[in-house]
C-alpha cells in the first residue's frame, strides 16, 4: 500500500517531533501548576516557559498571554462586551467580517442585536470602506477581522484595519489561528488589540489555544470563573502536557517560518497550475495575496463531497470548501459571503500544505486529479 498524502493542514497539522516531546516530558510531572511546592513550581515552570514562547512568536508580553482549550474559546473570551483600551470607552457592539470562523460570527457574549457585519469584496477580502462606514455609524465596536482566511487562505489587510478602528476610538480584534506559523504577525506591528492562537495548527497538540491581549487593554471578562488561573482570566487547572507541546510548537514554526513558506509557496504554485489545467478548473481569491499554503478550487459541474471521497479513494486526504451541518452539506458562508453561486460554491475543495508536504505529494495530488477530472466531469 503507498504512504497517504495529506493534505488537509489548515483543518490539523501532524504533532511536531519537539511538542511531542515536551508533552512526553510534562507528562511525567505530578505536580499542580497552582500548588506552592517543588513539584507545583516545576509545572507552573513549563507554563509560563511555553507562555514565553507564545508571547516572543507574535511580539507580546508574556503577561498577557491567556491559555484556553481552543482556538474557539480563546474567540469567545476575546469577545467581550465592555473592552477598553488606554483612551477610548468601553465597547457596546460588535462588528465582524462576514468571512469569519463560526466561533466569531457567534458573537460570543455580546447580543445579537448588538452584532453587525462587515462585507468583503469578490475575492474574499473585507471591504474597508463599509467598515469604516459601519465604525461611523454607532458607539465604539470591537471589530473582529482574521489574519487569514481558512478557506480561500486570502490574507485580510488587519494594519489597515487597525488604523480605521483605532481612529474611530474604537478595538480591534484578530484572528490570527491559520496565520501563526504560515506568515509573520506581530500583534504590535499589525495594531490588534487582541488576538487568538491555537496550537494544533502549527504542529501542536489539539485542544490548546491561546488569547494575546495588548498592553492596556481593560475590562476583558472571564468566561469561565473559579479559581485564579490565568491571571484571573480563565479559571481551571491548566493543561500543562497541552502548553508545553504548544510552546515547543511555537519555537520551532517561528525558527522554521521563512524556510517553510518559500518551500511551500512553490509547492503550492505548482499545486495550482496542474489543478487548473484541468476541465477548466479556477481558484478562489487566486487574485489576491493568500497563504503561500492554501488552495481552494472548484471545476464546472464538480460536486465537492463527490471529488473528496474521490480523493480519499486515491490515497490523497482534502476537505471540502462546504460545512456539513447534521448531515446537510451547505455552501460555505465563505464563498456565499464572496457572492459566489450556490451551484459553484457546492463544488469548493480545498487542498493545504505544511512543513513535511513533499514533491511527490503533488505528484500524487495531480495525478488523482486528473483521473477525478477525467471521470466525475464528464458531459
Amino acid at each position: 500500500m503507498p504512504t497517504r498524502v495529506y493534505l488537509d493542514w489548515n483543518a490539523t497539522t501532524p504533532l511536531r517531533p519537539e511538542a511531542r516531546a515536551a508533552m512526553v516530558a510534562a507528562y511525567d510531572l505530578v505536580g499542580n501548576p497552582s500548588s506552592v511546592h517543588a513539584e507545583g513550581r516545576e509545572a507552573r515552570r513549563l507554563i509560563e516557559d511555553a507562555r514565553a514562547a507564545l508571547a516572543a512568536a507574535v511580539g507580546a508580553l508574556p503577561r498577557n498571554v491567556v491559555f484556553t482549550s481552543s482556538g474557539t474559546e480563546a474567540n469567545s473570551l476575546a469577545l467581550s462586551p465592555g473592552l477598553r483600551g488606554p483612551s477610548g470607552g468601553p465597547v457596546e457592539r460588535l462588528l465582524v467580517s462576514a468571512v469569519e470562523h463560526a466561533s466569531v460570527l457567534a458573537g460570543g457574549r455580546f447580543p445579537g442585536a448588538a452584532i453587525g457585519l462587515i462585507r468583503v469584496t469578490r475575492s474574499g477580502v473585507v471591504d474597508l470602506e463599509h467598515l469604516r462606514a459601519q465604525l461611523n455609524d454607532g458607539p465604539p465596536a470591537l471589530v473582529s477581522i482574521m489574519a487569514a482566511n481558512n478557506e480561500t487562505g486570502a490574507l485580510q489587510p488587519v494594519a489597515e484595519a487597525a488604523g480605521i478602528v483605532h481612529e474611530a476610538g474604537s478595538l480591534l480584534h484578530v484572528d490570527a489561528i491559520q496565520a501563526l506559523g504560515k506568515i509573520p504577525f506581530n500583534i504590535k506591528a499589525i495594531g490588534a488589540d487582541l488576538a487568538t492562537l491555537s496550537a494544533h495548527k502549527i504542529g501542536g497538540p489539539k485542544g490548546v489555544g491561546a488569547l494575546v491581549v495588548a498592553e492596556g487593554i481593560a475590562g476583558l471578562e472571564p468566561v469561565l470563573r473559579g479559581g485564579g488561573q490565568e491571571l484571573n482570566r480563565r479559571a481551571g487547572t491548566e493543561n500543562v502536557a497541552g502548553i508545553a507541546g504548544f510552546g515547543a510548537a511555537a519555537k520551532v514554526a517561528l525558527q522554521a517560518l521563512p524556510e517553510d513558506a518559500e518551500r511551500v509557496a512553490t509547492l503550492r504554485n505548482r499545486l495550482e497550475n496542474g489543478i487548473r489545467s484541468v476541465a477548466g478548473a479556477t481558484i478562489f481569491s487566486g487574485d489576491v495575496e493568500r497563504l503561500p499554503n492554501t488552495v481552494l478550487f472548484t471545476a464546472p459541474g464538480l460536486k465537492a463531497e463527490t471529488a473528496v471521497i474521490g480523493f480519499d479513494l486515491e490515497g490523497v486526504a482534502v476537505s471540502s470548501g462546504s460545512a456539513c451541518s447534521s448531515g446537510k452539506v451547505q455552501p460555505s458562508h465563505v464563498l456565499s459571503a464572496m457572492g459566489c453561486d450556490p451551484a459553484v460554491a457546492q463544488g469548493a475543495v480545498r487542498l493545504s500544505l505544511g512543513w513535511s508536504t513533499e514533491p511527490e505529494d503533488i505528484n500524487r495530488a495531480l495525478e488523482a486529479w486528473r483521473k477525478l477530472g477525467n471521470s466525475l466531469l464528464k458531459t
